[in-house]
């Protein structure tokens, strides 16, 4: 039995030789376009920043220490700070600025309660009437208390006309405690904003159970409502802390004598007495402080996430 011969390829089979044809190209796909650098876009705002407030405020620095007789010297601040003047503002700055917001505090806390948790007829309208008060110039609630309690004023007016005076009693506004009633009055609405803020995300539940358990409405405050009020609190006080430390319109319309703040300051040395070097100086400090103080607000405004 033979073997079956092998099968033969016939040579127009074969592929022949040469090059592959090659398969068609891709074609690139739409090229990103550039972006500029991030930086770019921070430049104009930077620009203008420096333009409008760091050019200036290296023009009071500068002038600082600057005396009169021209160079740099640090003159200016010692005979500023060797003066009785400055001290004494100074020192009235910070009571006042102290005081105010220990009273706003106290004062927007109770009325804060009184709105969130005491249900009477208008709160809402109240609390809304808060956000417009905000809003007001602080010489507008000065004035308006000039007109109750001023030497002239409505009171004063009510009790010569009931007693038969020649003048009224009431006239504690030109002097450091009609400055810092007004400033209290003005500042108040800043502690509670975010004192409402705050109780409206309080859990009530919590306060229904306390009340179940038998505790009484002041130690509900006491053990559950301050708690959580307080990042609030302490975010609102070091608010009014700064823009007190600041005012000049309040002390300047109530015409308060002897009562000499750091603004007034300013103002006198750079109005009245021409000293621009001695002007420089206290605005300076008044800057410094307010920058320290602003720096401890936003630490607890951010910890308080308000």
């Amino acid at each position: 039995m033979s073997s079956a011969a092998p099968t033969r390829v016939p040579e127009s089979a074969t592929v022949p030789a040469g090059p592959r044809p090659s398969l068609p190209a891709t074609r690139p796909g739409p090229r990103e376009p550039r972006r500029a650098p991030a930086f770019l876009w921070a430049l104009p705002p930077v620009v203008a920043l420096a333009l409008v407030f760091l050019y200036p405020l290296f023009l009071v620095v500068r002038q600082s220490v600057s005396p009169d007789g021209g160079g740099l010297s640090f003159a200016p601040y010692a005979e500023v700070f060797g003066s009785a003047s400055f001290r004494s503002a100074l020192v009235t700055t910070v009571w006042l600025a102290a005081g105010s917001a220990a009273g706003c505090l106290v004062l927007g806390f109770v009325l804060a309660l009184v709105i969130a948790f005491v249900p009477f007829p208008g709160g809402g309208l109240v609390a809304r009437f808060i956000d417009v008060f905000l809003s007001f110039p602080s010489f507008l609630i000065t004035l308006a208390l000039l007109f109750v309690y001023g030497n002239a004023g409505m009171a004063n007016g009510v009790w010569s006309e009931v007693t038969g005076a020649a003048e009224g009693p009431f006239h504690f506004l030109g002097t450091p405690w009609g400055v810092l009633l007004a400033e209290i009055t003005y500042f108040t609405p800043f502690v509670m904003r975010p004192l409402l803020a705050a109780f409206s995300q309080l859990d009530t539940a919590q306060i229904e159970v306390a009340s179940s358990l038998g505790a009484g409405p002041l130690r509900i405050v006491r053990r559950v409502i301050l708690p959580e009020a307080l990042p609030a609190l302490a975010a609102g006080g070091s608010l009014v802390l700064v823009m007190c430390l600041n005012e000049f319109g309040i002390v300047l319309f109530t015409g308060a004598k002897g009562v000499t703040t750091l603004p007034m300051l300013v103002y006198s040395e750079a109005i009245l007495e021409s000293d621009y070097p001695a002007a420089c100086v206290v605005a300076v400090v008044n800057i410094a402080i307010s920058v320290g103080l602003y720096g401890l607000y936003r630490v607890v405004s951010r910890r308080a996430g308000a």
